[in-house]
């Protein structure tokens, strides 16, 4: 990201010194709110590394001091750079922020002048405008153009700049209604597909992974080769995940991850899926959950870019096994 942008100040936060405000305690629900961890994630982490270490209310409801959401918040950033989270919860916090500094200042490839544009919109909350622009973009470009070229580049600009600290949470949030609604609704302006069509694909994303924007871009393009989609939406149980598959009669279950979700409940969950259903069904995995395509699991199919489903579909569709 270009550094030489204005950075909006976090609700919360010293403008100045990025340290926590003193303040109420905040809910499990408020904390997942304000740094976009779900409540399995940091449930998770509480038990697997000691962090965080929320209080109880007097329902014996769990409950965050203000430094531990500030410690909280200066983590997703880094992990969504990539960075491991057990090689960061015993470190303090002012190592964190010294390592987000450090990539503040790194340089960043140029953007696109319109994904630049919209950054500097969804700054300034001019949220119609994002939203007019977005649908013009769409209806010109083409929803298959839109989604690899425009929508995909525009998600991660946004995610890079909240880890840089130009955006904050509550603006990633209007981002990700904004796009959500403009991708719906091209979705629901392509054709049905044909009676009888496969593959039948089943998407959804895992318990702890609450980002759907890439499940959404994935069923626009297998909307557009004519597959018969059906979409459960974010963090499906894996019992709910397996009766939908045998409902649906799912050729394909696809999933989305990004790089929150812990590995071992990612592995787990996959073995799970893989172990219930039929050898015919395939499992597709994509996202922003690097190390799978670095450690492929047996029985899944791991797509490393959405420009991949189009090519993945065409190979089903040619094999053999389908009948």
């Amino acid at each position: 990201m270009d550094k030489t942008e204005t950075v909006w100040p976090t609700p919360g936060l010293d403008a100045d010194a990025g340290a926590p405000a003193r303040g109420a305690m905040s809910s499990i629900a408020a904390v997942e709110r304000d740094t976009g961890l779900s409540k399995d994630v940091l449930r998770i982490w509480e038990r697997r590394y000691g962090f965080p270490r929320p209080l109880r209310d007097a329902a014996g409801e769990r409950v965050y001091p203000p430094e531990q959401v500030h410690k909280l918040r200066l983590l997703q950033r880094l992990i969504g750079a990539g960075h491991r989270p057990g090689r960061l919860m015993t470190r303090p916090v002012e190592e964190l922020q010294a390592l987000i500094d450090r990539s503040r200042v790194q340089s960043a490839p140029a953007l696109d002048p319109e994904v630049a544009r919209w950054l500097d919109l969804l700054g300034g909350l001019e949220v119609a405008t994002l939203r007019r622009e977005l649908s013009q973009t769409q209806w010109r470009e083409g929803l298959a153009r839109f989604v690899t070229g425009k929508a995909l580049p525009f998600t991660l600009a946004v995610g890079q700049a909240w880890m840089r600290g130009r955006l904050q949470v509550y603006q990633e949030h209007v981002f990700s209604e904004v796009m959500q609604g403009v991708l719906r609704q091209a979705i629901a302006s392509v054709p049905a597909p044909a009676p009888g069509a496969r593959p039948r694909v089943l998407l959804s994303t895992f318990p702890g992974e609450a980002h759907g924007l890439g499940l959404l871009m994935a069923e626009a393009l297998l909307a557009l080769e004519g597959c018969d989609c059906l979409s459960l939406g974010v963090q499906t149980p894996l019992d709910d995940l397996l009766q939908a598959a045998r409902a649906h009669r799912s050729d394909i279950v696809a999933l989305s991850f990004t790089s929150a979700p812990a590995r071992r409940a990612v592995l787990e969950g996959l073995a799970v899926l893989r172990g219930a259903l039929p050898a015919s069904v395939q499992i597709w995995v994509g996202g922003m959950h690097r190390w799978l395509s670095r450690h492929p699991r047996p029985g899944v199919v791991t797509l490393a870019s959405l420009s991949d489903l189009g090519p993945a579909v065409a190979a089903w569709r040619a094999s053999p096994a389908v009948s």
